[in-house]
């Protein structure tokens, strides 16, 4: 990073990949790439000077690049990556290239977690701003106030998230960790829970003496995670045994919290924080940002009016409008969110509960052939707490086998518990089922990690 280097992105247009490359052309590093179709994230680094090209089923590698990143998507086979093998032209994963930005930074904050890394790091990234502190962010969704997922900054602070999956978050050089929360998930790869354990443990040992990990005390068995750690340790969580956690939690009308904030340490006083985003678990996911602005001596003025500013990231149970119902009775609102775990759709799930509803709907497209089978009773667990439930195809992602399952297995375990559930695999007939069945003051939710988002914003565009 040092020098200036010809890099050559393989799938430039993902998100966190498109970000990294927009940073190394603002450091002064020659930028080209590929990937499979034109996108606004392409557009703009083709602006700021990356050449692209597209379709993946040739080789595009430039003859003076230096250096190859891939994300985790692409895999052997690829015309790129096959020849810049053969080529002998170093390879970089983007876990790896992040990692090597990290460096960069005075301080460098990873926010690592099975669930709500999103929501924790836009918050950090919201109080940071509100600072005037300059950062530089890599956020894994869309921020509204910066436009993006990636904010360039001139300042000393760089704010990641920091994905377990493929052990990429090992690849890091953190100053501060955070670990929000451990649970089984991405078992394509782990092969158990302690398999992740283990890995997060690994993580917080990436942090050097003179840093810092920000931990919930809630984890079960947390104190495995510390157990040989060199750095300075900050537990968050429910009781007072923590050295932040919260007090007096009251709930509006929309779910949003106010709640005491209280440190362990006297000369910090018990401040009253009220969150512009819903749902009770995003307490424990701003206490997390408390404790880092704490330490990173902002004023708690500030943090407190970040907090309260801020509205939460795309498809973080984003609202996004109403519909008229078929049958003149009056509207129903549509809200969108990226819960893919059964943990993260219980906590949604509790939230859309806490609001005034009707009936509630949820259209859920389960993600990955792997964790719908591993995760299946659970899936329908919380599933069922909806009034209905319509299910898409499973959104394969990066998998080919099926596993001898379907949604029509999952649909089967739902109405097992006495809830209403279809598997409807066109997009357009779901559309069609919901705007003819739901009725004044219901609430819908598209909900999954795939483009179920699609459903709710083509109703609202052509209703």
């Amino acid at each position: 990073m040092n020098k200036q280097q010809n890099v050559y992105f393989i799938g430039i247009g993902g998100i966190s990949m498109s970000g990294l490359a927009e940073l190394l052309i603002f450091n002064g590093h020659g930028v080209s790439g590929s990937d499979s179709r034109s996108s606004a994230l392409t557009e703009r680094l083709e602006q700021k000077g990356a050449a692209i090209w597209y379709g993946q089923t040739e080789c595009h590698v430039p003859d003076d690049t230096d250096v190859v990143v891939y994300s985790a998507a692409i895999r052997p086979g690829n015309p790129d990556l096959d020849e810049a093998t053969v080529r002998g032209i170093p390879l970089l994963t983007r876990a790896e290239l992040l990692g090597q930005v990290m460096k960069g930074y005075r301080y460098s904050v990873a926010v690592s977690g099975t669930h709500g890394k999103t929501t924790t790091t836009s918050m950090i990234s919201e109080i940071l701003m509100k600072a005037g502190v300059d950062p530089t962010l890599s956020i894994g969704g869309i921020l509204p106030s910066i436009g993006g997922n990636f904010r360039i900054g001139g300042g000393k602070y760089f704010v990641t998230e920091a994905c377990e999956y493929t052990n990429s978050f090992l690849s890091f050089f953190p100053y501060v960790g955070i670990i929000l929360n451990v649970d089984a998930d991405h078992l394509d790869f782990f092969k158990d829970l302690d398999d992740i354990r283990h890995s997060f443990h690994e993580f917080a040992r990436l942090i050097p003496e003179e840093g810092l990990l920000i931990i919930n005390e809630d984890i079960p068995r947390y104190d495995e995670f510390i157990r040989d750690l060199r750095c300075r340790i900050i537990t968050v969580g429910k009781t007072d045994r923590c050295d932040y956690y919260e007090r007096d939690i009251e709930m509006d009308e929309h779910m949003r919290a106010t709640f005491t904030a209280v440190c362990a340490d006297p000369g910090v006083p018990d401040r009253r924080f009220t969150l512009g985003v819903p749902g009770v678990h995003n307490v424990f996911n701003s206490l997390a940002a408390i404790a880092l602005a704490d330490e990173f001596g902002i004023d708690g003025d500030v943090t407190r009016q970040a907090l309260a500013e801020f509205g939460g990231s795309d498809r973080r149970f984003q609202f996004k409008g109403e519909l008229q119902a078929s049958d003149g009775s009056g509207t129903f609102q549509i809200y969108d969110d990226y819960a893919h775990h059964p943990t993260e759709i219980r906590a949604t799930m509790n939230t859309a509960l806490g609001l005034k509803h009707n009936d509630l709907w949820v259209i859920f497209q389960p993600h990955t052939y792997t964790r719908t089978k591993a995760l299946m009773d659970d899936f329908a667990e919380v599933l069922a707490m909806a009034d209905h439930c319509i299910l898409t195809d499973i959104y394969a992602a990066r998998e080919k086998d099926n596993l001898g399952i379907s949604s029509d297995t999952l649909a089967d375990k739902i109405r097992k518990r006495g809830r209403d559930c279809l598997h409807i695999s066109d997009f357009d007939d779901i559309g069609k089922c919901v705007s003819q069945n739901c009725t004044k003051n219901d609430l819908l939710i598209t909900m999954g990690a795939g483009d179920v988002v699609n459903i709710g914003e083509k109703l609202l565009n052509n209703p």
